[in-house]
């Protein structure tokens, strides 16, 4: 997991709609980013969705949401169509900014030794720098505990 304090590693990455986006593009923003293994999947659908019914409050404090996995573009595209979701949804196929911060790693599953994304949340603050970071997220409470971490943030 990346240091807090730390300058956020850039990237560019398409969303569901083939738009490309960059993280300097956020400067001035807080940004939320979260990393996640497959779209679709139970844990992973509980986390968009949760985020997405979430969005507005997190709007409040000048914080945009953003998933990164290593799905395709047409593959974030269902998954929003499907859930109805609010966020967007960043395609890393090359799965080098998903290693950039720290989230591709070994796992285990059934006895079976293989690479993936390990569930991974980061706040990154206006000016580009890790405010905050996890690597212990359950996928149903990261929205809603992020967002107390950013409520934290506010400015008096």
């Amino acid at each position: 997991m990346l240091e807090i304090n730390t300058e956020a590693p850039e990237f560019s990455l398409k969303d569901q709609n083939g738009k490309l986006h960059t993280l300097s593009d956020y400067l001035g923003n807080k940004v939320l980013l979260y990393f996640y293994s497959k779209d679709n999947t139970p844990g992973c659908t509980k986390q968009a969705c949760s985020y997405s019914l979430l969005h507005k409050e997190f709007e409040k404090f000048n914080t945009i949401i953003i998933g990164i996995s290593k799905d395709s573009v047409k593959s974030h595209k269902n998954f929003e169509s499907k859930h109805d979701l609010s966020i967007t949804l960043l395609s890393d196929e090359s799965t080098q900014v998903i290693s950039a911060y720290d989230a591709w790693k070994e796992k285990k599953n059934y006895g079976k030794t293989y690479m993936g994304t390990v569930r991974t949340t980061y706040l990154i603050d206006e000016k580009g720098k890790i405010i905050f970071a996890s690597d212990k997220v359950k996928a149903a409470e990261d929205a809603a505990k992020m967002l107390l971490e950013v409520e934290k943030t506010k400015q008096p």
